[in-house]
């Protein structure tokens, strides 16, 4: 029988990730596992949906097709209010924390490619696999598995790159986002619980506290709405430059670099202040539906096409994410709760992207305290730096005479 195709438009598309957004939330209030281990909401409801989706697909051969036009506007949304809320000061506050996180992140994209590489070797798979299945797609997400396998297509004639490193990807975005929440519960019990006086002296900023309110005028929601599209034009025009050059980074890495520049430049001419309580709004919103339809839309039955192998390469991926939050990240930086919080970013970015990471430490600051540090360096380290840092760790292992 053929498959029914359900086609939902763009703006049925943005209802439905609003309604998976309520429904994470009630969700995970009315679902003691779920608070418990501080899960995401976006996480919660959009898994739930895939879910249903996956129930239709097997039962009654029915798929439901998103116009997922809006997601990527809103991840470049989300990004361009990270670059915005970067001003030098709080970058200058973190700098030796996130020095520091840094060699975290790139100690786990060698752990990555090193387990990937090695587990392929020994399941007897072609040892490139084993870089698919490592930091390219976990650390890099799917963008970073688009261009790879493309390479690995054409050099290495892997049949079946691209698909490989979409399910891999895929794979880590659901459980970047699963495992966040446990691993900061298991380390709560290490620290002493902050509560509502952690940090009560500063405003919460960036995205903290989403739920908090924030007064906001018109006229300054509209300049707030400018830049964001300043930064989108600008880095849009800053990747199309450097596309196909030794320099060329994603999308989104300009996007995010140019609001940095546009915010601190605006700053030190003197010209204009961003009012930091709007960004803040418009990413936390561009953060939760981005989320929404990115796994209210994924298609779990593509992810039976991994092969048993890539798929233990995976699970021992996973696991060996969560023992490096607790045994290195959580120690190196510093055994108290914003390690806590760090951990907890750190798997929702080392193996999904940096929205999950968002996700994982709003969860976990939602409950025990906010945490200004780690909402400082995450996005900064986890949205540009990782880039940067992964390309080079990618082609070292390339380049490597392992295979």
């Amino acid at each position: 029988m053929d498959t029914n195709l359900i086609t939902i438009s763009g703006y049925g598309t943005l209802v439905a990730a609003s309604l998976v957004l309520l429904f994470g939330r009630v969700l995970v209030e009315k679902t003691a596992p779920l608070k418990a281990f501080t899960i995401p909401e976006p996480v919660a409801g959009g898994l739930v949906v895939a879910l249903l989706m996956l129930l239709a697909k097997q039962v009654a051969d029915v798929t439901v097709k998103f116009d997922t036009s809006l997601q990527t506007p809103f991840m470049l949304a989300f990004f361009a209010t990270i670059g915005l809320s970067a001003n030098l000061a709080s970058l200058k506050a973190g700098g030796s924390v996130m020095v520091k996180f840094l060699f975290v992140v790139l100690g786990l994209l060698l752990m990555q490619n090193i387990i990937g590489i090695s587990l392929a070797k020994l399941l007897g798979l072609e040892g490139h696999l084993g870089l698919l299945a490592g930091s390219i797609t976990l650390s890099g997400g799917h963008g970073t598995g688009a261009a790879w396998s493309a390479v690995f297509t054409e050099q290495f004639g892997i049949a079946g790159a691209t698909e490989l490193a979409m399910a891999c990807a895929t794979f880590g975005l659901i459980l970047g986002g699963l495992i966040g929440g446990p691993v900061a519960k298991f380390l709560m019990r290490k620290v002493q619980v902050p509560g509502a006086k952690h940090n009560q002296d500063q405003a919460p900023t960036g995205f903290e506290e989403p739920q908090a309110n924030r007064l906001i005028t018109v006229n300054s929601f509209i300049e707030s709405l400018a830049l964001i599209a300043l930064s989108l034009a600008g880095g849009q025009m800053l990747a199309e430059q450097l596309a196909g050059t030794a320099f060329e980074l994603p999308t989104f890495v300009c996007v995010l670099f140019n609001g940095v520049l546009l915010r601190n430049i605006l700053a030190g001419l003197g010209w204009y202040q961003v009012f930091d309580r709007e960004i803040s709004v418009l990413g936390n919103v561009s953060l939760a539906l981005f989320l929404a339809m990115a796994l209210m839309s994924l298609r779990l039955w593509e992810l039976a096409h991994l092969a048993l192998p890539i798929l233990l390469i995976l699970a021992v991926q996973t696991a060996a994410m969560a023992a490096y939050a607790i045994f290195v990240t959580f120690r190196i930086m510093g055994k108290n709760y914003d390690a806590v919080v760090l951990a907890a970013g750190h798997c929702g970015f080392g193996l999904g992207a940096t929205p999950t990471a968002i996700a994982n430490m709003q969860a976990v600051t939602h409950r025990f305290g906010p945490s200004h540090l780690a909402f400082i360096v995450v996005p900064m380290v986890g949205a540009f730096f990782i880039d940067i840092a992964n390309a080079l760790v990618i082609k070292l292992f390339m380049a490597l005479p392992i295979y």
